[in-house]
């Protein structure tokens, strides 16, 4: 009876071990790179970069404009102001209150105009980024590729794990890292 019993825990034994390792296996490996360190290497950041440069300084040059000429009213009206009739008074104080609430519409819509310019100019080069991201995972037979970005993953197991990072900037035909 005793040796029933003890073949039958060693059988048990054995069989939870292979489970166990067959559910290790069976999560697989995965790849971890950082999203905005290859997007930023990307030929196409740089040219969006530039563009929205420039679409920010026509914007800005176009505020300082408005800022002058309000600038140049409000020294009129303070000059004027006391020889002014009641009705002119408030004519030109309504006039420096709009051109006022027509500057600060006019910087809230560059800001969202930006954002949308930013977002429109990227969006290919993000396609194209996780087109590659995609298919370097399922060439390697990665269940899955992280993001380090933002120190949202502070350890990674490099026995269990692989920096994808140089094989997806091959796929966008980017220039490889070398690793000291």
């Amino acid at each position: 009876m005793m040796k029933q019993t003890s073949k039958w825990f060693l059988f048990l034994s054995f069989w939870l071990l292979s489970f166990t390792a067959g559910a290790q296996m069976s999560q697989g490996r995965f790849g971890y790179l950082s999203y905005n360190a290859i997007f930023r290497s990307m030929p196409e950041f740089a040219v969006s970069q530039q563009k929205l440069a420039d679409l920010k300084s026509k914007y800005d040059q176009e505020a300082q404009r408005s800022e002058a000429e309000f600038q140049r009213k409000f020294a009129e009206f303070l000059q004027g102001q006391k020889d002014f009739p009641e009705n002119i008074l408030l004519k030109r104080q309504h006039e420096l209150q709009d051109l006022l609430v027509k500057s600060i519409r006019f910087k809230e819509e560059s800001q969202s105009l930006l954002a949308q310019a930013e977002k429109d100019l990227q969006a290919d080069m993000l396609y194209l980024l996780n087109e590659a991201i995609r298919a370097v995972g399922v060439e390697n037979g990665y269940a899955y590729i992280i993001n380090t970005d933002g120190n949202a993953c502070p350890f990674i197991n490099p026995a269990m794990a692989d920096d994808v990072t140089n094989a997806v900037k091959e796929k966008l035909q980017l220039p490889i890292t070398v690793e000291p």
